[in-house]
């Protein structure tokens, strides 16, 4: 019988089973700091909390979507069993979940079939760990055989596979543009009080390939994504019960990122973004200069939770109208610790109704605020 751990090892690319992983800790989150890549795309063991968020829209040959997908990456710090020997010491917590949704499905159109799946593992952070760890050094982080890494180089290129039910993807995502640091240099503010705040960088415009796998047959994908790489001592500021949040790839060439946090009452405690021109003019949202206006609701069969499924956002950069490609793209993370929340694959329309980018719609907070576990 084959071991588990053989089986990791044959299952997982060379760099998961002898790279190494280095555990020292860095500073948290500080305004000012200059990030450096490739480390600052590792990971970041000081900060209690950090998430690897690799969304995207494959395309038909015609340009039309077919299918949206999120693969994301939590990094926990427990603040536990800090000097405690042994594998099983839970002093961080790795959690993925992966999410595929098939818009082409003709049976199911519009509400289209979307696939979800979680783990959730302990990680002591030591160097080789088989079953889950994160770099320190660069983007390579892995729980189980669903992996994400950057292949050094310029420009980057990222590498990704996972399984969600029947369906494996294994993709390549080039960069065509420059990191985006979102905020102040990549540090942004996240609330009023001043340690409200998270090093956020994000990596637009991804030209991605691979191949789909489902029931023996493998097919070759394209498409456009997103990667967003965020860590913070923070989940959300005090007074905030979860968040709005769009990473839009415009059809011009474009990047658009908007946010706001959310009140129990529904209103904006705080908000921000950004827009990046496709000529690389960055422009960064001050907190009052965002708004969302819900519209229709679409409610959860599984939560009951009621998530606005299409959107009018407000920015210094223009108003679009942000409508959902299918209504139900709830993600159930109860089991590795984040509850319900709806995030998938949306269009931006400018004011004449015409699709002017595809992206991704996250909205935490509506079936139960958010905490820090």
């Amino acid at each position: 019988m084959v071991s588990r751990r053989a089986w990791l090892h044959g299952a997982l690319p060379a760099w998961l089973c002898a790279a190494p992983l280095a555990t020292g800790h860095a500073a948290s989150v500080q305004q000012g700091a200059a990030l450096q890549f490739p480390r600052d795309h590792g990971a970041h063991l000081g900060a209690r909390i950090e998430w690897w968020y690799l969304t995207g829209c494959l395309l038909k040959p015609g340009g039309e979507p077919s299918h949206g997908f999120q693969l994301t990456f939590f990094r926990h710090s427990t603040g536990l069993a800090q000097h405690l020997p042994g594998r099983f010491a839970p002093r961080q917590l790795l959690l993925a979940h992966a999410a595929l949704t098939d818009l082409t499905h003709p049976a199911t159109t519009p509400a289209g079939v979307h696939r979800s799946a979680s783990r959730a593992a302990r990680w002591t952070g030591a160097a080789q760990a088989p079953l889950a760890a994160a770099a320190t050094h660069d983007a390579r982080v892995h729980l189980g055989n669903w992996w994400l890494q950057r292949r050094d180089g310029s420009p980057s290129v990222y590498e990704a596979s996972f399984s969600v039910t029947d369906v494996e993807l294994t993709l390549s995502a080039s960069a065509t543009q420059p990191p985006l640091l979102q905020g102040d240099a990549g540090w942004s503010q996240k609330g009023p009080q001043p340690d409200a705040a998270s090093h956020y960088v994000s990596e637009p415009q991804l030209r991605l390939s691979g191949r789909m796998q489902r029931r023996g047959r493998s097919v070759g994908v394209q498409g456009l994504g997103w990667l967003d790489h965020e860590w913070s001592d923070e989940l959300v500021p005090a007074g905030a019960v979860g968040w709005d949040w769009i990473g839009i790839n415009l059809a011009d060439g474009g990047a658009l990122t908007a946010f706001r946090l959310r009140r129990a009452d529904g209103s904006a405690l705080w908000a921000g973004g950004s827009h990046r021109s496709a000529a690389g003019a960055t422009q960064a949202f001050a907190a009052g200069a965002v708004r969302f206006e819900p519209g229709r609701r679409w409610r959860s069969p599984g939560s009951n939770a009621s998530y606005p499924v299409q959107w009018q956002v407000h920015t210094p950069a223009g108003t679009w109208q942000l409508r959902a490609l299918a209504d139900d793209q709830e993600m159930d993370g109860r089991t590795s610790l984040t509850g319900h929340y709806w995030e998938g694959l949306s269009e931006l329309l400018d004011a004449q109704g015409r699709r002017a980018g595809l992206g991704y719609l996250e909205m935490t907070g509506y079936a139960a605020p958010l905490a820090m576990p």
